[in-house]
């Protein structure tokens, strides 16, 4: 095919091979629609660049692929270093550092194509972003992808995300060809250019398959001219065609002549078709709508019998490609290999964290199980439970748990009964399903069989039960004998959890967790539970958080989120995140903590108990700064907390819900909301005591609330409001702040307040205090949001201008809080709020943007 229209992108690709030739490595996206000519494209550079090592990977399409599948293409390729850590089985960081250290040499150029990564499995994509962080020296890396039809919550639209941010990554799109372009591609051809471009859109594969058909009328579709050509083959030539069609869009010589005989005229008369293309070693269809047309059009039976030929040939060739064997094997109908192949296929990939693909061969070997034993079933049904839960998709993870419960009943294994009931406790509980009958039951079957690890594992899940509800006093001792039985068997998942558990009811009593906590973290990082650190690392930002120790806060949310996403860890990096979210909620960054809530919820999965935090989260932003559709969230988020049993869910979102029928002046309400809360916070923290006394207090409660609080609670419930709101804003709660001092009966506490509440946008509580202003006779008062901040181009408020012009100077964060007053953890809010109404990564970026769009001089 002649390539038309792509002069620029062949001139980018240039230039970045001569920056990566300098030692600047180049990650280039190369993204259009199926046929657009992605391919087509790089094998035309590839003749531009003949001096540079090429080598090239693919994801495929036609099964669940094998994970790294592009990786190992390159190892064959590649060979040396690389490929022995590929036969040795090794992990995927070494893996992923084995493939960076092959293509940096910088004595040459190495171009890295990975073609089609919309089929990417998880590893595939994590392996993208490790490379786009870290890609340096001479090394191009070409990745193709279709950017039509991709879902909002795909995987590669995250991966895309991620990689925008890097340094090393640059992009190209391919867009349809015009119509002269389809008039100079329809060479010879009798069909009317205008025509042709309507009905193909431009797309060069589409307007080479009409006009090869040879037809005098435009067929109706693409498929019709793929099928035309291919109805012009000989009987040798179709049969190896439709064989090749079942096999994927590359094919091994090897395989297609053990499958087919593969004479000789027949392969000459395909590649003459232009169908297929040779390449090396492989046959390749020139695109996959062509291999989607061939293989629709084949009949059920033969494509079965078809793939059972292939399954027997891949297994004479010594093919260790589980999951390339375990698709044959299912469209053969052949059920024993799917036994033997899926199962491995799912154990590769859950080593490498495809969870996706895991769970997908788990799937897989399940529907073939009918006829296999109840043991074999419900492990099955456990791994998929686990892969299951580790993708977010808990409803699916309770029915393959509660399904493996009732094989191991009925296969009359008690510890195994045990083990599956303790699984399905805490997979309820991420369901919002507050009972610990499930918890209770698994340690009264294992305690009977004496000490082992399923026992440990029993009293460390019953353990965080009982702390989940702060029930303490009952927790310590349950995750004291986990520990003592963890410890001698080397258990460290097990040890993990428990320190994590100790560490959380200390934290709960208000005495020494961090060095606890810490440790359960280090166990986990040695002994590679990953799991097990994620929860680590949510434990610790909310810890941190509800301490109100927002810098240790971030600093570990940043190191939690870049685990959890080097490790695919959806469940826990969204943990994570939404904790992130309540520390950017809580220091008055509102619209950042909307932000990532917001994109919370439009992620895959989304357990209930992540569901009712973000839901919480944005009823209250958007209650603050009185936008309408809060009570949804806040009603939905209140079904969810009540149906958990739980202090620590069920407290947050009442006072939630008590705050915003305050601010719309439903005192009634609000009252009847903080007294909810009331009812559970005895053996709650200090913090959510004092939360809830404080709005006791507001709302005008008679009941006595539960000490002792923190000093900026106990100081505004002593009357102290100005020392209350001096304490509020060193810790960088100025929202906290101004509602201690919207109750002072003074005009100077009032006004402050009303500034500290215009400056954060919370419109409703401002109106609280403007009406309490006018109630002392204070006249000429702002009506609303400063002008100021209304006309700022980037709507930054006047605390946050004055920042910006000290940031623009270089100030550090220590010297701003100097100059303005004001604690060196408010100035570094305030620094973080103008990062992201910037969109400026950067301090350094931030001055920059301000100077382009003229803010220095107005920002005083």
């Amino acid at each position: 095919m002649r390539l038309l229209e792509r002069d620029s992108s062949l001139a980018s690709l240039a230039e970045y091979a001569a920056e990566a030739r300098r030692g600047e490595g180049r990650l280039v996206l190369i993204a259009g629609e199926a046929g657009v000519g992605k391919s087509a494209l790089v094998e035309h550079f590839q003749q531009d660049l003949p001096e540079a090592r090429w080598s090239w990977g693919a994801c495929d399409g036609l099964f669940t692929p094998r994970p790294l599948g592009p990786l190992f293409d390159l190892a064959d390729q590649l060979g040396g270093p690389l490929l022995e850590l590929c036969r040795a089985g090794a992990g995927r960081e070494e893996l992923f550092r084995g493939l960076l250290r092959e293509v940096t040499d910088p004595a040459r150029l190495d171009v890295v194509v990975v073609e089609d990564i919309h089929w990417a499995d998880e590893a595939t994509l994590d392996l993208l972003r490790f490379l786009g962080r870290r890609l340096r020296g001479s090394a191009l890396l070409l990745a193709t992808y279709r950017d039509d039809g991709l879902a909002a919550a795909d995987p590669l639209r995250v991966t895309l995300g991620d990689l925008a941010s890097q340094r090393s990554t640059r992009r190209i799109g391919l867009a349809p060809l015009s119509t002269r372009a389809v008039r100079e591609l329809a060479g010879g051809s009798d069909a009317d250019a205008g025509a042709l471009h309507r009905l193909t859109g431009g797309n060069p594969f589409y307007v080479t398959e009409v006009v090869q058909a040879g037809m005098h009328e435009v067929p109706g579709s693409a498929r019709d001219a793929v099928l035309a050509r291919a109805a012009r083959l000989s009987g040798p030539a179709r049969q190896v065609l439709d064989v090749a069609a079942l096999m994927g869009t590359r094919v091994e010589w090897r395989l297609l002549e053990a499958v087919t005989d593969c004479p000789a005229p027949a392969v000459d008369e395909l590649l003459a078709c232009g169908l297929l293309t040779g390449d090396g070693e492989w046959l390749r269809f020139r695109h996959e709508i062509a291999r989607l047309a061939v293989e629709g059009a084949l009949p059920a039976r033969r494509g079965r019998t078809t793939h059972g030929r292939v399954l027997a040939a891949l297994a004479a060739l010594g093919c260790d490609d589980d999951a390339r064997m375990a698709f044959h094997a299912e469209a053969a109908g052949d059920a024993a290999a799917v036994l033997r192949h899926a199962p491995a296929a799912a154990r590769r990939a859950a080593w490498l964290a495809s969870h996706r693909e895991a769970a997908a061969q788990y799937r897989r070997a399940l529907r073939f199980a009918a006829e296999a034993d109840p043991a074999t079933v419900a492990e099955l049904c456990e791994e998929l439970a686990d892969e299951a839960a580790l993708l977010d998709h808990w409803q699916d993870a309770a029915e393959a748990c509660e399904r493996a419960l009732a094989q191991w009943r009925a296969a009359g294994d008690r510890l195994r009964e045990g083990t599956a009931l303790r699984r399905l406790s805490r997979i309820k509980w991420n369901l919002c399903h507050g009972e610990i009958a499930d918890a209770e039951a698994a340690v009264a079957v294992l305690e009977p069989l004496g000490p082992g690890v399923e026992l440990a594992w029993a009293y460390a899940t019953l353990a965080n039960h009982r702390m989940l509800r702060y029930e303490h006093h009952l927790a310590e001792p349950l995750a004291e004998r986990a520990h003592e039985l963890a410890e001698p068997l080397g258990a460290t998942d097990v040890l993990s959890d428990a320190l994590n558990t100790r560490a959380a009811c200390a934290w709960i009593r208000g005495e020494a967790w961090e060095a606890q906590m810490r440790r359960a973290l280090d166990v986990a990082l040695t002994g590679r539970h990953q799991d097990r650190a994620g929860r680590a690392y949510t434990n610790l930002v909310a810890m941190h958080s509800g301490r109100r120790r927002f810098a240790e806060a971030e600093r570990c949310a940043a190191e939690g989120i870049a685990y959890c996403d080097e490790h695919d860890l959806p469940t826990y990096g969204t943990c994570v995140r939404g904790e992130l979210a309540t520390v950017m909620e809580r220091t008055g960054r509102w619209q950042e903590s909307l932000a990532i809530s917001s994109a919370i919820l439009a992620t895959v999965g989304r357990s209930p108990s992540n569901r009712m935090c973000t839901m919480r989260r944005i009823g209250s932003v958007l209650a603050r700064r009185g936008e309408p559709g809060l009570w949804p969230h806040l009603d939905e988020a209140a079904e969810l907390a009540d149906r958990t049993g739980e202090p620590q869910q069920i407290l947050p979102v009442r006072l939630t819900r008590a705050e915003a029928y305050w601010l719309e002046g439903r005192t009634g309400q609000a009252r009847r909301e903080a007294e909810l809360a009331h009812d559970v916070a005895a053996t709650c923290d200090a913090w959510d005591r004092g939360a809830v006394a404080a709005w006791l207090a507001r709302t005008g409660s008679p009941r006595t609330p539960h000490g002792p609080f923190p000093e900026p609670y106990r100081l505004e419930l002593a009357g102290d409001l100005s020392g209350a709101a001096r304490a509020w804003s060193e810790l960088g709660c100025g929202y906290d702040a101004a509602l201690a001092l919207s109750g002072a009966d003074g005009e100077p506490e009032l006004r402050q307040a009303l500034s500290l509440l215009t400056d954060l946008g919370a419109l409703p509580a401002a109106r609280i205090v403007r009406r309490r202003l006018r109630g002392l006779g204070v006249r000429s008062l702002p009506a609303g949001p400063r002008a100021a901040t209304r006309r700022h181009p980037s709507g930054l408020t006047r605390r946050e201008r004055e920042v910006l012009a000290l940031l623009c100077a270089q100030h550090t964060n220590a010297e701003i809080a100097a100059k303005l007053f004001i604690s060196v953890k408010t100035a570094g809010h305030h620094v973080s709020a103008i990062l992201a109404k910037l969109g400026a990564p950067s301090r350094a970026a931030a001055a920059d943007q301000a100077a382009r769009l003229g803010l220095t001089d107005t920002a005083q």
